[in-house]
């Protein structure tokens, strides 16, 4: 279905490129952020950080663990219960943040570089969208200093965007005058760790901002159910989700917000323009190599019947045009999945599909199919028709037609959290993301997000001579 610009990881035999498209960087940072330093892990174990392009190691990274997790979360709880941080002014804070946007922004070429190297997602975009985009989200929520801090927070960040689910996260618990620990993927460390560098650069007082890489059931398991963690932020799959929640519970009750994606309807109507709406499906099936909370959720395309046959017709054309290889390459449309392992698992969810009945971008009983109901994760698109409400998933939706009508009433029945009509990755600072059912519970982005990190606190005093009384 896909045209390859040239043999990459994830997609060829011997892993190798037939030529680079940009000078390897010197990775400058690779051990774990903890108080304002990189440190070695406690155990001085390291794991490669891998290039998907080739499957070669581009690094060594500290392997964080459960007594590198304590030393974290102790200097995030002094930080929090004796430093400056949480003690400024509102517009002490802004200050530095703002100060860190400028410098993320200072930064985005390198920024950009280790997203596309560690990631394997387009240079391109992550240089005109992703890096600037969280330099803005920096600044957004530098504006707003609320309520009261909740305390230490445990940040668990998957890898499909790395640098930008990153600040999502940390923007909004910095404005709240909270301290953090972060665990990002293991796959995606390095934009982390440059931005914990960053943060230090801007201001940000040791403590308020640690980073430690590690793996799931280690560095994860330690922040999901430390007693010294206020409250637990994840962003991954339905199953870890469930572990953090258990962990959170039977700790210390912290409180725990979730996203877990998931695979959510696109419906298009009789109505639609067909080359602009099959357009809009490609790009919600293949952008970002369908690794995107608020995309990857679109490959279930919904079409009305009077125009099916010719909108098929139209999205083999394109897809048939897209371009994978080298995510440095400008010409590439899309670059290679994160590993081989998640590369395999989407050829199983397609082997599936096929010996379930279903045929490439053609009919079949697809609608109880496992391809149609599990969140693939990867560019794998189902063309099918009309039944949007039956999912286990609720993250989002889009709706494509010309009838105002038609968009109101759908999108006031479907449950999900996003509902994008006649628009896709139509998302700002100021707009709340999250789901409903198996795509969890919480938002990020917008006041929302902020006011996950802060206390609401009632302090009552009787004025025992007032008339009010």
């Amino acid at each position: 279905m896909f045209k390859k610009k040239r043999e990459i990881a994830g997609l060829s035999n011997n892993g190798s490129s037939e030529q680079s498209f940009f000078k390897m960087p010197e990775i400058k940072f690779t051990k774990l952020f903890i108080n304002g330093e990189f440190v070695d892990a406690v155990s001085g174990k390291t794991f490669e950080t891998i290039d998907p392009r080739t499957g070669e190691a581009i690094a060594r990274i500290a392997e964080g663990d459960k007594e590198d997790i304590d030393n974290a979360v102790k200097a995030a709880r002094h930080a929090f219960d004796h430093g400056p941080w949480p003690r400024f002014s509102g517009a002490q804070r802004r200050r530095i943040m703002l100060k860190f946007a400028d410098i993320i922004e200072e930064h985005l070429e390198e920024l950009a570089v280790l997203e596309a190297l560690d990631a394997g997602k387009l240079h391109s975009w992550a240089k005109a969208v992703d890096v600037p985009a969280v330099a803005e989200n920096v600044r957004y929520f530098a504006a707003y200093t609320l309520r009261e801090p909740i305390g230490v927070v445990g940040h668990i960040v998957p890898w499909n965007f790395p640098t930008f689910i990153f600040f999502m996260k940390v923007s909004p618990t910095l404005a709240a005058g909270c301290t953090m620990v972060v665990k990002p993927a293991e796959q995606t460390p390095l934009t982390a760790l440059y931005c914990a560098h960053l943060a230090k650069l801007a201001g940000i007082p040791d403590g308020v901002l640690n980073v430690v890489p590690g793996f799931g059931p280690t560095a994860g398991a330690a922040i999901a159910s430390h007693m010294d963690i206020d409250k637990v932020s994840f962003t991954g799959s339905t199953d870890v989700g469930r572990l953090v929640i258990q962990a959170a519970s039977t700790s210390n009750l912290k409180p725990v917000s979730l996203e877990f994606g998931g695979k959510s309807p696109l419906l298009i109507f009789d109505d639609a323009d067909v080359n602009t709406t099959a357009d809009t499906a490609l790009l919600g099936n293949l952008f970002n190599k369908l690794r995107v909370c608020f995309t990857h959720q679109f490959p279930n395309i919904y079409v009305q019947e009077g125009i099916y046959d010719e909108f098929e017709k139209k999205l083999v054309e394109k897809a048939k045009a897209w371009v994978v290889g080298d995510p440095f390459d400008p010409a590439v449309n899309q670059g290679p999945q994160i590993n081989k392992k998640q590369f395999d698992r989407i050829l199983s969810y397609i082997e599936s599909g096929k010996k379930e009945g279903a045929t490439m971008l053609t009919g079949g009983k697809t609608e109880d199919m496992l391809i149609a109901k599990d969140e693939i994760f990867g560019p794998v698109m189902v063309l099918m028709k009309f039944n949007a409400n039956n999912r286990r998933y609720g993250l989002a939706a889009g709706i494509i037609t010309n009838d105002l009508n038609t968009a109101n009433t759908v999108s006031r029945s479907i449950r999900a959290g996003i509902i994008w009509a006649n628009c896709y990755l139509a998302f700002d600072n100021d707009c709340p993301y999250g789901g409903y059912k198996m795509s969890g519970f919480g938002r990020d982005c917008g006041l929302d997000s902020l006011h996950k990190y802060l206390h609401v606190k009632s302090v009552v005093t009787p004025i025992h001579n007032s008339p009010w009384l």
